[in-house]
């Protein structure tokens, strides 16, 4: 779920930029170290979208920065347990595929793409369904469900679990062919219906 969020802070301002100006300085300085972090309160800090206050200056003995406290809007992503997102597949692997959706990947094992076992073809670098016939390719367009989330301070160590195998979930193509099935078999009901 991505958000706005207002929060405070206090930035340091270093000497070699008090002949900047005051917000581009704040504004630089307020990216450079909170975009891209990562807080298991408040999810992804993707960017800084607005300046709201900056306070009186404070010179610390010893340190030749200015210190401000500052008020400002961030847009951060915080995945939800049974959120469901769209993205892409960006790699395939034996055990699984990672998708896309964002900020971020998360891994649908293979257990769960769909009911139909899944195997792996590393020649072509794409995961086939043993009955169904069904492929999962890189770059395939899905829509899956966040069914496990575990956050760290660094992106490589926080990892995302994703399914595939509910009811409206999958590659975008089998979605569509369901659909297609679904209706063809409401309207022959329905023609069967109308004979009677």
């Amino acid at each position: 779920m991505y958000k706005i969020l207002t929060v405070e802070d206090t930035v340091r301002v270093p000497p070699r930029r008090f002949n900047e100006d005051l917000n581009t300085v704040v504004l630089s300085e307020l990216e450079n170290s909170i975009v891209g972090k990562i807080d298991k309160e408040i999810g992804i800090i993707l960017a800084v979208v607005n300046l709201n206050s900056i306070g009186e200056g404070k010179i610390i003995l010893g340190d030749g920065a200015i210190y401000y406290d500052v008020v400002f809007d961030i847009l951060v992503y915080q995945p939800v347990l049974n959120e469901v997102v769209e993205g892409y597949v960006s790699e395939i692997a034996e055990f699984g595929a990672f998708i896309n959706f964002g900020p971020m990947d998360g891994l649908v094992h293979v257990s769960q793409i769909t009911e139909d076992y899944m195997s792996y073809d590393s020649r072509n670098m794409m995961l086939i369904g043993k009955e169904t016939r069904k492929i999962l390719r890189v770059g395939d367009n899905v829509r899956v469900r966040i069914i496990a989330i575990s956050l760290k301070p660094r992106f490589s160590d926080s990892k995302i679990g994703l399914t595939m195998r509910q009811p409206y979930l999958g590659k975008l193509e089998w979605l569509e062919e369901e659909k297609k099935r679904l209706q063809k078999e409401k309207e022959d009901k329905e023609k069967r219906e109308g004979k009677k």
